[in-house]
Order: structure tokens, then C-alpha cells, then sequence
């Protein structure tokens, strides 16, 4: 089957990016797929169309502006004549997409993957879910979201993932080995991680002022924050000028700013006491719920402790 998807670059880091780049790999491993993508969001240094080392004819990385124009959909609907048409972002990004559904989906069905992690229900999205042959919901709350809003439209549920072969606990001696070689005489801290691009809706230079606020009151020998995200990020802050305008200028927040291999940045969460993520207008789930609170619960009653 030959799928024709449109998202983020699937070689770019952002969350639509790396789940599209989980999804093609994972299917075609199976040799039953061959997929063209057209690759949006960023800003390209060419256009010319990319191929992996791994996977040559069977994946082609088409870049394009914002997601893609009308024309480009029609065209590679009529030369290439894919089986099916898999898109994924925010609706608000597909409104063009949707105006030519009824020249789409004679020829080929179209997948929405799909996230709306916040109530009321959006009822202003039901022309738009109904557009679709079929909507994937990530979270449990946007598979009740799709299924109240539109429920003439096919929907199942799939949730976002990471590769569970990578991702896991390690076993404690290793943690205190790398602890000891990567931390070195900090090894004892209280240590949490952030990882996400440094985008205003992330929070980030929030979060400095926050952790300030904490070790003023915990100690500021007592912790460190570990953000992994660009410094100077063309759509964040500045965040090393937050560092300098806070005084937290003796390693109480360390970046990392280098791209990690997934082993190496599993290791990372493996040696950390907590991760932190926060965002604005955008839901987290009900399980990220309950385990935040567990966590809270132990922060604050670590902080107790030093206090």
C-alpha cells in the first residue's frame, strides 16, 4: 500500500514530527507500505525531495511550505495514486485540505490523526471531523471529543507512543553509574529534567522564575535543572538572558543543547528525580494526571525535608 501523509517533517524534532517518523518506520518494517510525505513546519534549505539510507524508494520526503497547497494534493493524487491520504496537526492547519474532501476521497480515504485535549466540546469542529473517512484520536478525552462532536465518523483510538524497547527503567546499579559519570559531585541533587522546544506555549522562561522561586526556598545548593531545548529558539525566549536576569548563574540550571540519540536521551530520564512539563492550552490526559500528583507528592515532600 502506498500512503501519501502530511505533517511535520518526519525528520524534524517537534512531538507531530516524531510520531509521524514513529508510525512510517514501524510500518515499513513490515514491507507491506511505501510512503510519500510531504514535510512541513520548518523552514527547508531546498526542496528537493529526500530519501533515507534505510528505506530509498520506499519513503520520499517531499519538503513544502506551511503543510502543502491544493495543486500539490492534486497532483500527487493523479501520479502517484496513493491508497490513502494521512494527515496530522492542529485543524486549524488543514482548512484548505478540507475544502477539496469531495475531489479526495472518491479517489483515496482520508485519515486524520487527531488531538483535542480541552472541554467544552468544540462543536465548531463537527463539519471538519465530518470531512474525514476516518479520525484517529490520540487521548482518551479527543476520542469522546470526536465521537459527541461528530458521531457520523468513524473513529478509533491510538495513542501517542515511544519505543518501549528504548524507553524503560534501567536497572539501579547502571543509573548509579551513570549518575556518578554524568553528574559527577551533583550526583546527589535533586535533579529534574525538561525537554521540549523552547516555544512561548511551553513555558519555558516561566518555568527559570518558577525553579528560582523553589530553590529560594529549598536551598540553591540543593538542586538542578536540566532544560534540553535551544537557547535561542527564533520562536522562545531568551533564555540565557532569564538565567542572568534570575542569578542563576552558578549551575543551578544546566542546557542541553545538542541532539541526542534515543538511547542517550532515555539514559537521561533514567538518571533524573523528576521531569517537569507544562504547557499552555494543551491537555495532558488523565494518567499524566494521577502520576503528576504522585510526583508532587514527593517533591513536596522532599522540599519539606530541606527546608
Amino acid at each position: 500500500m502506498k500512503i501519501l501523509t502530511i505533517s511535520d517533517s518526519p525528520l524534524a524534532p517537534s512531538g507531530v514530527g516524531t510520531q509521524t517518523n514513529y508510525m512510517i518506520q514501524s510500518l515499513l518494517k513490515t514491507g507491506k507500505y511505501k510512503f510519500i510525505s510531504l514535510g512541513g513546519a520548518i523552514k527547508h534549505q531546498d526542496y528537493n525531495p529526500i530519501k533515507t539510507e534505510e528505506w530509498k524508494d520506499d519513503w520520499l520526503i517531499i519538503p513544502v511550505d506551511g503543510y502543502g497547497t491544493q495543486e500539490q494534493i492534486r497532483s500527487l493524487i493523479r501520479n502517484e495514486k496513493p491508497d490513502a491520504l494521512w494527515f496530522m496537526t492542529d485543524p486549524r492547519f488543514f482548512g484548505w485540505l478540507w475544502e477539496i474532501e469531495d475531489e479526495i476521497r472518491p479517489s483515496c480515504p482520508m485519515i486524520y490523526y487527531h488531538v483535542w485535549d480541552n472541554y467544552p466540546y468544540p462543536r465548531f469542529n463537527e463539519p471538519l471531523y465530518s470531512s474525514n473517512d476516518i479520525v484517529v484520536s490520540i487521548s482518551k478525552v479527543t476520542d469522546d471529543i470526536v465521537r459527541t462532536v461528530s458521531s457520523e465518523v468513524e473513529c478509533i483510538h491510538i495513542p501517542h507512543a515511544v519505543p518501549s524497547d528504548t524507553f524503560k527503567p534501567f536497572p539501579d546499579d547502571i543509573v548509579e553509574v551513570l549518575k556518578k559519570d554524568n553528574f559527577g559531585d551533583d550526583k546527589d541533587k535533586f535533579i529534574c529534567f525538561w525537554n521540549n522546544r523552547n516555544a512561548r506555549r511551553k513555558q519555558s522562561g516561566t518555568l527559570i522564575y518558577w525553579w528560582k522561586k523553589f530553590l529560594d526556598k529549598v536551598g540553591h545548593d540543593k538542586a538542578k535543572l536540566i532544560m534540553h531545548t535551544d537557547v535561542r529558539d527564533p520562536y522562545g525566549q531568551n533564555l540565557q538572558a532569564i538565567i542572568e536576569d534570575t542569578g542563576l548563574t552558578r549551575g543551578e540550571v544546566v542546557f542541553s543543547q545538542q541532539k541526542l540519540a534515543l538511547k542517550d536521551l532515555a539514559a537521561l530520564y533514567n538518571m533524573v528525580d523528576c521531569t517537569i512539563n507544562i504547557s499552555d492550552a494543551e491537555g495532558f490526559g488523565r494518567r499524566f494526571t494521577r502520576t503528576s500528583y504522585r510526583w508532587r507528592k514527593m517533591v513536596w515532600d522532599w522540599t519539606q525535608t530541606c527546608v
